[in-house]
């Protein structure tokens, strides 16, 4: 079992989502620090240790992980570099933290829990919004029984095309399934299918279509599917990533026999509850770096202080479901 007095992080990537998301939380931390952060992009590596204050910076991730004084990594790179990383610094000893998806695949998922097993490492996923005040709140008003027995779950999403989406000689990484696994259903959805899956269980069925509609670049845009859960609870969703500003949505719905939850993943819109007594209106707040509650679960986790469960296993069958509704399994 590792147990770490202080958590030394290293960062392989040092992209957009660690600038306020989840890297000044690292530091915020008792018992944990950032000492060293790698990209390939020596410049970018360089000028991210200097605006942090952290002592070292490497253009290759294997100097990063033999760095004697880092004792766990951060693994913040697109998803089809996630396994190979992820099993670099386990076979090293050194417990990971992965940005989601976990990987481009459930069968890299699959690889990445194996060596966790075989090394006894122990591996993290970044799925927060488990942790956050707001997505807290839902789940205690559907175990409280606000709306009675739950009795379907649907996902609506829609927004328009990205300006980069349009740029067809550099297109972003996210709409290359080779990196990313898949579109922006592959980068969005997996929040919204593992916050449900935390709430009523795995997933055990699913399946989907897919479609290319907008033609800007070479992954699915639009996607419809329909799934069930371990309980006999069905769901369904709809994503579209080139819709109209007036189709703009980012909603599910959790009805039950005595009333309805409705709120937002991505736009914290307030929860609204719908029951006998009409419509109720919640907004938790949550904190600025929102990565900051789940990162402070998986430090007190390596210190023996406490159990994190937002781990690879919990974190597979989100891109189970994710690769059925592709079609990819």
């Amino acid at each position: 079992m590792v147990k770490l007095d202080k958590v030394k992080w290293g960062f392989i990537g040092c992209g957009e989502v660690t600038e306020k998301k989840s890297g000044p939380a690292f530091a915020l931390i008792e018992g944990s620090e950032v000492v060293a952060v790698m990209s390939r992009d020596k410049e970018k590596a360089q000028s991210y240790a200097k605006r942090h204050n952290i002592p070292r910076w490497y253009s290759d991730p294997q100097q990063l992980i033999g760095d004697e004084d880092v004792n766990a990594i951060y693994i913040a790179t697109p998803p089809s570099s996630h396994a190979t990383f992820a099993i670099m610094a386990m076979k090293a000893g050194k417990p990971v933290y992965i940005e989601k998806p976990m990987a481009a695949s459930y069968e890299d998922c699959a690889r990445i829990n194996r060596i966790s097993q075989e090394t006894g490492i122990p591996c993290f996923v970044a799925y927060y919004r488990r942790y956050l005040p707001y997505f807290q709140k839902v789940r205690q008003m559907v175990e409280d029984g606000e709306i009675g027995n739950v009795i379907n779950i649907q996902i609506r999403f829609a927004q328009p095309p990205r300006d980069l989406d349009y740029n067809s000689t550099n297109l972003p990484w996210r709409v290359q399934p080779d990196i990313a696994g898949g579109g922006y259903f592959y980068d969005l959805a997996p929040h919204q299918l593992d916050l449900l899956q935390d709430m009523f269980g795995c997933i055990l069925e699913a399946q989907g279509y897919k479609s290319n509609r907008g033609g800007l670049y070479p992954a699915e845009d639009t996607i419809s599917a329909c799934f069930k859960f371990d309980s006999g609870l069905p769901g369904s969703g709809s994503w579209c990533f080139v819709a109209h500003e007036s189709a703009k949505e980012d909603r599910i719905e959790i009805i039950g026999d005595k009333g309805m939850i409705c709120f937002s993943v991505f736009t914290y819109d307030p929860i609204a509850l719908h029951t006998e007594r009409g419509r109720e209106e919640f907004l938790p707040e949550n904190p600025p770096h929102v990565q900051l509650p789940l990162i402070k679960a998986v430090v007190e986790h390596l210190q023996g202080k406490a159990v994190c469960t937002c781990d690879g296993i919990s974190a597979t069958p989100t891109n189970w479901v994710m690769d059925r509704i592709l079609n990819k399994l």
